[in-house]
């Protein structure tokens, strides 16, 4: 039964002894109270995701600020993300034919522009690997897992540019645009000085594709868990046919 998922990891206090000259070692009880550790709120394709998968997708959000702004940073919006990313990976794996790898130099590339973008990283100066590895620590992700989790977004981001946005053209009017009504505000809201236009531009053509895609990768994604098998066993964190607007399809 799925249900017997449901499960949670506990751990009882060992028991402990006090010797004495007379007597011998009684064994205190063990406690009654049991620690969670972790539980299971969804199966995706026999893949069991963790609450604790949900809360490591919220912390390393922090390196998404465009695509995951602050206050959409939710749990149920983070199940949702891990869903999507699980569904595509899988994908990813069985349509061998598509190259989606990216080389060292192009994440290094696209991280550089990161840490250009980032709004806290212009107080504590990102572009050096001083202010870098700050910013890092202070969100608790090391610098592997920041590459590592930068290389797996890119490679999701072509895949899904080479499967669905063939064709799809970004006018460079649609770039300003974007640039004023949402980068702009967003650092001035922070009382921040907003990057400039062309430093943001390849990110902002990146998100735009993306929302042009989200119609066809929506509907793909919808196809996807009806075929396999999406299973939300925590009612906490949503239904599965919930939103798929976020970039990338949860990148």
């Amino acid at each position: 039964m799925l249900a017997a998922l449901l499960f949670c990891l506990c751990a009882n206090g060992h028991a402990q002894s006090s010797p004495t000259s007379d007597a011998r070692p009684q064994a205190q009880p063990a406690s009654q109270t049991p620690i969670i550790l972790d539980r299971v709120i969804a199966i995706v394709n026999g893949d069991v995701l963790l609450e604790s998968d949900v809360r490591e997708e919220m912390r390393v959000a922090v390196l998404q600020p465009l695509s995951v702004p602050p206050g959409q940073n939710t749990e149920v919006n983070a199940a949702q993300r891990l869903i999507r990313r699980a569904l595509i990976l899988e994908q990813m794996r069985a349509q061998q034919q598509i190259d989606y790898r990216v080389s060292d130099d192009e994440v290094k590339k696209s991280l550089a522009e990161l840490r250009a973008q980032i709004p806290i990283c212009r107080q504590i100066h990102c572009s050096t690997e001083e202010g870098w590895n700050e910013f890092l620590k202070s969100n608790g992700i090391t610098e592997q897992e920041a590459e590592e989790r930068w290389r797996q977004r890119l490679e999701i981001l072509k895949f899904i540019n080479i499967r669905f946005g063939t064709g799809i053209r970004i006018s460079r009017q649609d770039i300003q645009k974007y640039y004023q009504a949402t980068v702009v505000p967003a650092f001035e809201k922070m009382k921040e000085k907003p990057p400039t236009l062309e430093s943001v531009t390849p990110r902002i053509q990146e998100i735009l594709l993306q929302q042009q895609v989200n119609s066809l990768l929506r509907d793909w994604l919808q196809s996807l868990r009806q075929q396999g098998s999406v299973q939300i066993l925590d009612p906490a964190y949503g239904q599965s046919s919930n939103a798929d607007e976020d970039e990338g399809g949860g990148a």
